[in-house]
Order: C-alpha cells, then structure tokens, then sequence
C-alpha cells in the first residue's frame, strides 16, 4: 500500500523501485563501481540485493550516489560526515512525517468534538427558556432591627 492507503500496483515502478544493476548505477551517477561498493558497505547508500545477493539501485539511491559524490569533491566532507547528515536528514523527513500525521489526527479529533458538540446542542430541550440574570438596582438597603420598647 501506498502512503494514501491505496493498494500499489506491483508492475508500476516508482523512485523507490530498485531496478539498476551496478553497472547502470555508475554510469547514471559518474562513479566508478567500486566506489558505489564502498558507500554501500560505509553503510552511505544502502542498494536493495536480489536472491543471488546482486545489488540492485533505485532511482532515488542514484540521485543518493550524486549527493554523496557532491558533498565529498564540491564542498570537502568526509565520507563520515556524509553519513551524519543523511542520517540526519533522515530523521528530519521521518519527523516531518510523523508531524503530518499527528495534524492529521488531531484535525480528525477536532472534527469530532465538534460533531458531539453540535450533537449536544441539538439535544437540547426546546420547551425551556433560557435564563438571563437580572440586574439589580444598586441601592443600598439597611436592615434595622425593630427596637423593643421597654415597658417602665
């Protein structure tokens, strides 16, 4: 299934279809097979295998492989620090994901309350009549005990 909830078509290919043999992989991302074997053993880019163990790249791995190879000849950062900062963007699109999620349940929630609400209010008894406070006067009213008289 698909991020929607539909059922995928097995035959459609996608970004995440891992279709490229190591050879198509490195002539796609202008590097040297050998060098996508080790990113793939540094753990940098991790190819999907076949039963015969053959690695096997998807289109998103390859755009994966130009990055790598731009973040290490264009701007100087080791093959560790690569590694860092896909982990990290890693985990930012993970986050961003479960964001979404959590907005999603939670306009969900919202659309519920106010459904009990507006059930709540339809419930209502339409016989009664709603109280309004009066507002009183603002005199000052004394009390003063009646005084007996004494009987002399």
């Amino acid at each position: 299934m698909d991020t929607t909830g539909r059922r995928r078509n097995p035959y459609e290919l996608t970004e995440e279809t891992p279709v490229y043999v190591i050879s198509v992989a490195a002539q796609l991302s202008g590097l040297h097979p050998q060098t996508l074997r080790q990113y793939d053993r540094l753990g940098l880019v991790s190819p999907d295998r076949t039963a015969g163990r053959g690695r096997r790249y998807s289109a998103r791995d390859i755009e994966l492989l130009r990055t790598v190879q731009q973040l290490s000849q264009d701007e100087g950062i080791n093959l560790a620090g690569i590694k860092r900062i896909i982990e990290l963007e890693n985990q930012v699109a993970a986050l961003q994901s479960r964001v979404a999620e959590m907005e999603a349940a939670l306009d969900g929630a919202a659309a519920a309350m106010q459904q009990r609400e507006a059930a709540v209010h339809a419930s209502y008894r339409r016989d009664l009549v709603p109280y309004q406070e009066v507002q009183q006067a603002s005199a000052l009213v004394v009390w003063r005990p009646k005084r007996q008289q004494s009987s002399d």
